[in-house]
Formats: C-alpha cells, structure tokens, sequence
C-alpha cells in the first residue's frame, strides 16, 4: 500500500473498510468475491495506488487473461470476450489516443459504493505493452447475451419482458444519480450517454448500465461538478433538446440528471416497439429513425427535437394494454422539453416497480 509516498506490500489480510477500496481476490472461483480467501497468494499480494485512481492490486488480473474473441467495436477501440480463471470477462481495449476516457471510466467505477445489480460489475483496469503499443484494458462481467440494442434487434419481448427491462434500467440509473451521504458514501453521478448500445442486458433478462467514460459526478459538500477533461460528447440522437440548443447550465447538477432522463424515454420507445401484445409488434427501430439520417448531425437532431418539436411516435394500439399505456406516458414525462418537467430516475422506478407487481399478479 502506498504510505508516506513509498509502496510497501502488506502481507496479511487486510479488511475492506482498511483498504477503502473494492479488491477481488485472485485465487477465488467467483470473479467478483472482495473478500480475503486467506491463502498465501492472496496474502503476499502487493497492493499500489497508482496517481489518480483509486487502490488496485499490482499484480494485475489483466495478465492473467486469455483473449478469446472480438465481440464488439465502438469508437474507443474494442470489447473482447475473455477467459480468467475458467470465467468468461468482459475485456474493453482502449486505443492509447483515448487514454482519458479509459482513465476516467476506471476512475468512475472505482467510485465507493457504486456496485449495483444493474450497474455493469467493474474487475479491473490496466495497461498492457503488447510491444507495439500500449493497450488500456478496463475489465468488467461478460454480459453474452450483449448490448439492449442488440437483444431487440435479435427478437420481441414478452410485457412481462419489457416491465422488467424497463425496471431495471430506471433501477440502474436511480443508484447512479444518487447521493449516498457518509463516510461509506457516493457522490451523485450523471452517465450522459445512455442508449441501448450502452446497456447490457444478463442472463436473467434485466439490464446493467455499462459505458461510464463520459459521467460527471458531484461533490454536494463544495457543490462542484466534476466534469471529464475529455473531447468525447454523447450520442447526438440522444441528446436532449438543450443540449441540441446549447442552453443546458453546466453549473446545476440536476441539468446532467435531467439529460439522462430525456435519453432514458428514447431508450423506453425502443424496448416498448419490440413488446408482442396479441401477436402485434413492430420491428426494431432507432429512436427518429424516420425523420433523421442513420448518422444525424447536431444540426440535423436539433431541427427535429427543436425547432419542430418532434419525438418518437407512440401507437395507438399501445392503449390497449395497461403496460404499454403506462410505460407510453413514463416516456412522455421523460422527454418533456423542459427539463425541470422531467421525471426523476426515483420516480421512474417507483411507478415501474408498481407495474412489475401488476403483471408479476397476473402471472
């Protein structure tokens, strides 16, 4: 542990409240088990806190895994499938060029606190010379079914399904924008690019919110934002409309919560057009997918959401089912254009959870 500037190596079992941090014992079966299993190995682990991040062992898990297979690529690099210890991981391969969003994703991760069943579970950061270049790794729980676009894009949903997606997320986003008061606490924090490509959906059918490079956290003791020095914005067919118009106050932290809220009835539209009621459904689409191009510039989402106040189509025949017409109206709150008429993540997951109690009724 680094004391007084100089490393040393602990060599007993030392307890999470000591160490402040998560730490994942390299000799368990269960990748994500932050307890001491006691054994020598896990003893003689040396610990080091890197400058800027939070506690990570030295002795990386990275070089330990065994790459498997390329599962995704997005515009930070790419995300690969990887066996560590007869588990499969997540591995997400930064390019050294986006070294700040891999820096600040780690960072975010190792917030206290954050680990919730539908926040992606975090294992590792590291750096890694393959002896062309440096590699930034971020390692985290391998989700196979994959991202929440891709699972609507394969097939439908049951109602069912869908109410608990839906739950799921607004859970996720709750715990994220929470601030958990004491010295064990969080600080409240904003993602700023939810989508469906950004979300994960588990074995079980619920989602875990992944992609934290761009989140912003708050610190309600001084009452500043901190806010990524990274050149990455969000996803433009995302955005809420005052961001579009650039008259969003980057000084209120509730502007950041209130973003996420309009992106998160974007993502609600997209899961509720896959839901079979009756044998009817609809066939996947993006949100604006009628009045945009597939890559719309600032420009072209700004005219749209804008000027000509356009949001995605709700059906008629959604009021037809108790789930759809309240899941259309959630979506309605969301994407209000003022922001400050938004429903909260809270608010979202208190309805949704009363839903869920509905149709787990029914069942």
């Amino acid at each position: 542990m680094l004391t007084n500037g100089r490393e040393e190596v602990v060599k007993s079992c030392v307890s999470l409240p000591e160490l402040n941090a998560q730490v994942f014992c390299h000799s368990s079966k269960n990748i994500t088990k932050t307890e001491c299993c006691y054994t020598d190995f896990c003893n003689n682990i040396t610990l080091r806190l890197p400058i800027g991040l939070p506690l990570l062992v030295q002795r990386t898990i990275a070089r330990t895994i065994v790459l498997q297979e390329i599962v995704g690529k997005g515009r930070f690099g790419e995300v690969w499938r990887g066996k560590w210890c007869g588990e499969d991981v997540a591995v997400k391969i930064f390019s050294s060029r986006d070294e700040r969003s891999w820096f600040r994703e780690a960072e975010i991760y190792q917030t206290v606190m954050l680990r919730h069943e539908n926040i992606l579970g975090f294992i590792a950061a590291d750096n890694k010379d393959n002896g062309t270049w440096t590699q930034l790794w971020l390692v985290s729980e391998y989700h196979e079914q994959g991202s929440l676009f891709d699972y609507l894009n394969r097939g439908t949903v049951t109602v069912a399904g869908m109410v608990r997606l839906a739950l799921s997320v607004a859970s996720g986003l709750a715990h994220l924008h929470m601030e958990i008061v004491g010295t064990q606490g969080k600080p409240a924090i904003a993602h700023r690019d939810l989508k469906s490509k950004n979300i994960l959906v588990k074995k079980n059918e619920s989602c875990a919110i992944a992609d934290l490079g761009l989140a912003v956290k708050h610190d309600s003791v001084l009452n500043t934002i901190d806010i990524p020095q990274n050149p990455r914005v969000g996803t433009r067919r995302y955005m809420a409309p005052e961001i579009l118009d650039d008259v969003m106050n980057m000084n209120i932290f509730e502007s950041f919560k209130r973003a996420d809220m309009y992106s998160l009835g974007l993502v609600y539209w997209e899961i509720a057009r896959r839901c079979s009621v009756g044998g009817i459904t609809e066939e996947y689409q993006l949100p604006y997918y009628d009045v945009v191009p597939s890559d719309p510039s600032i420009e072209d989402m700004r005219r749209v959401v804008c000027e000509q106040k356009l949001r995605p189509n709700i059906p008629n025949q959604w009021q037809s089912c108790e789930a759809l017409r309240v899941l259309g109206r959630v979506m309605r709150e969301c994407w209000h254009g003022s922001g400050a008429a938004r429903l909260t993540a809270l608010r979202v997951k208190k309805t949704l959870s009363q839903l869920c109690a509905q149709e787990d009724g029914k069942a």
